[in-house]
């Protein structure tokens, strides 16, 4: 069955941001929610802008809760879908923050004839961000959107009952997906206190009886890491064929790598070296040198981008942790014109602590564990996608 359409602004509200002024922001306090942040599913609470408590309490009607839904009034053209304008996210901390300009709050008039969830889901599909993004003005490289262009959106609008079937039907993908990311992080943290324990403070099994000099134990070695891994760079695609219609090859670029996935595809062709494969370790080359593991099908490497692939395939969890120091020492250091490059010429640098084969044990169990939940996650969220719009356009009954 189809359900009966109706304008969303009959049933919600949009919030805009305040604007916070440049004097405002500070090194602590309580963080400001940008544009930024805004990255699907959920808000980020990485790379923060903060103000004063004072400040941020003045402006109450700004403070965000959980489960709070955001929308992005400013970002990219269709062009570019993991920064488009519209894109939606919920707030899932408990965390204060304050709501900034430019980024919208969403909230239902009548909770009991409208689910904020399935308003939530509605917006986040592919087609309602291209639909909004396709009334956005601005500048080549930057979209606005207004709240009355998304509360003029025809909404599929089913009686309460269905709307919270249908959104507990989707929620229960995506509290799947964040169980999995609470055992992710479980999993990074203990990796990173192995690591630190055993390679950094050197405090391995049976460093007792173990002989140390100049910081390397009797039995490892210092290495470069070219020659324990193949680094393998980017190919310069032609990026007036990159698109997000899924035509083509996936592409892994830099923005790419911090989700582990893609929606950035191409028409070009180029030599199987260039080919990602799931778990390849991934460094970002300019700018954030994000590193992560691919979770992702197969995708072309894109220029500026790279990865690590280990001779040994059993040291991949410890070459995560390996790497993250040196590159992150680059990233503080390595200025460009605007950004911070790196290049062939700084990783042909790095050396690293290698020890007895046995020592990569623990660490690699981290890593196929965390991939495995990695993986799970994605199919999660193509298996949730898939069933979105047939549930909102009645072709499933609920």
């Amino acid at each position: 069955m189809r359900y009966p359409t109706e304008r969303l602004g009959d049933h919600i509200q949009v919030l805009s941001g305040f604007a916070f002024k440049s004097k405002d922001f500070s090194d602590e306090g309580i963080p400001v929610i940008k544009i930024k942040n805004i990255t699907p599913p959920s808000v980020s609470l990485i790379d923060l802008s903060y103000v004063s408590e004072e400040i941020a309490d003045k402006n109450e009607k700004f403070i965000l809760q959980y489960d709070d839904v955001l929308i992005a009034l400013t970002g990219s053209h269709i062009n570019q879908m993991a920064s488009v304008v519209g894109r939606v996210a919920k707030v899932r901390y408990t965390e204060k923050t304050a709501l900034n300009q430019r980024v919208g709050k969403i909230t239902v008039n009548d909770a009991d004839d409208c689910d904020l969830d399935f308003v939530y889901y509605y917006l986040s599909q592919d087609k309602v961000k291209i639909e909004l993004a396709s009334k956005a003005g601005g500048a080549a490289n930057q979209a606005n959107i207004s709240p009355t262009d998304i509360k003029n959106l025809m909404i599929p609008f089913p009686e309460i009952t269905a709307q919270r079937k249908i959104s507990a039907m989707l929620r229960a993908y995506d509290d799947l997906i964040e169980n999995n990311q609470q055992q992710i992080k479980l999993l990074e943290e203990a990796a990173q206190r192995l690591y630190k324990e055993w390679f950094v403070d050197l405090r391995f099994p049976g460093h007792e009886t173990t002989h140390i000099a100049d910081g390397v134990p009797e039995g490892w070695k210092r290495e470069r890491l070219i020659d324990i891994v193949k680094v393998q760079y980017g190919y310069a695609f032609d990026g007036s064929l990159f698109n997000a219609n899924g035509n083509g090859t996936p592409i892994v670029r830099i923005r790419n790598i911090p989700a582990g996935t893609t929606a950035d595809y191409t028409t070009e062709d180029a030599d199987p070296q260039y080919v990602a494969h799931n778990g390849d370790i991934l460094v970002g080359m300019d700018g954030e040198f994000h590193i992560n593991s691919w979770s992702g099908p197969d995708a072309y490497l894109v220029q500026r981008t790279c990865s690590f692939r280990p001779n040994n395939p059993n040291m991949k969890g410890y070459l995560l942790q390996a790497i993250y120091e040196p590159i992150k020492y680059f990233e503080s250091t390595v200025v460009g014109a605007t950004v911070a490059h790196l290049g062939k010429k700084h990783i042909d640098t790095i050396t690293v602590l290698t020890a007895p084969k046995e020592l990569y044990v623990p660490f690699q169990r981290y890593f196929e564990r965390r991939q495995l939940l990695l993986n799970q996650n994605r199919l999660l969220a193509e298996a949730r996608d898939r069933l979105l719009p047939k549930l909102m356009n009645g072709e499933i009954e609920v």
